[in-house]
């Protein structure tokens, strides 16, 4: 089986970077020239998906008019935020745009290399409610950690200095139906208010991978990625 639909979170506003991208919505942030989300849609693209819903709210009119309904020959659809959803309710919100079963969720702001038909692989396997991408870090303090055990996630800990520890990458498989029945309310975080809730149920599970990093949301990475990308994306 092959997973063909990705929803990507791009509704950020980029408050750390706006210095560097002014006003514009924080995927859009330029990479050597080109719009950091194009490097997700590229990415995307090679791992075999179909359709793209963007979740969108800030300047979205800005993102349409980049991308358009298609993309390096990817459907692309929109679930525009009239007010901030959340994490959570952004995701809600793309689901419904969506038609198969299995959805790959992206956040817009970082990049994570990895295999997708061995990530749905490991899903299907584990037969997971959500998986995720985990990866291993050394010296850290700007990302919370994840406790697992073989592979099931059995804990999210907060930020803090690590030497070494499992972060979520920010890519995920789940079900269309993810919330379904659990009257969550429109707006809510998918960190606080279902993922930190529902991880005793003993059904999300973590995929590590080895492969390159890198979350833009601070000047410092964002540089970094300005660097790396003109090796990674030659």
């Amino acid at each position: 089986m092959k997973l063909e639909e990705a929803i990507i979170l791009a509704g950020g506003m980029g408050t750390r970077l706006k210095g560097i991208i002014s006003d514009m919505p924080k995927p859009l942030a330029p990479i050597n020239g080109i719009p950091f989300l194009t490097y997700l849609i590229k990415f995307l693209k090679q791992e075999g998906i179909k359709h793209i819903v963007l979740s969108v709210g800030y300047r979205w009119e800005m993102i349409k008019e980049i991308y358009g309904d298609m993309f390096e020959g990817i459907d692309i659809s929109y679930a525009i935020e009239e007010e901030p959803l959340g994490t959570g309710g952004g995701i809600a919100l793309a689901l419904r745009k969506t038609t198969k079963e299995d959805i790959l969720i992206l956040n817009g702001d970082s990049f994570i290399d990895f295999d997708l038909k061995t990530f749905y692989d490991f899903h299907k396997k584990e037969n997971a409610a959500l998986s995720f991408v985990l990866k291993e870090m050394n010296d850290f303090e700007r990302y919370g950690t994840v406790e697992v055990k073989g592979n099931k996630i059995i804990e999210f800990r907060e930020k803090k200095y690590m030497e070494k520890g499992l972060i979520n990458a920010g890519a995920y498989i789940g079900n269309r139906n993810l919330f379904e029945g659990l009257n969550l309310p429109e707006r809510f975080s998918f960190e606080q208010d279902y993922l930190e809730k529902k991880v005793n149920e003993g059904r999300f599970f973590g995929y590590t991978t080895k492969g390159y990093f890198i979350d833009i949301g601070i000047p410092q990475d964002y540089n970094k990625a300005e660097i790396d990308f003109k090796e990674i994306w030659k």
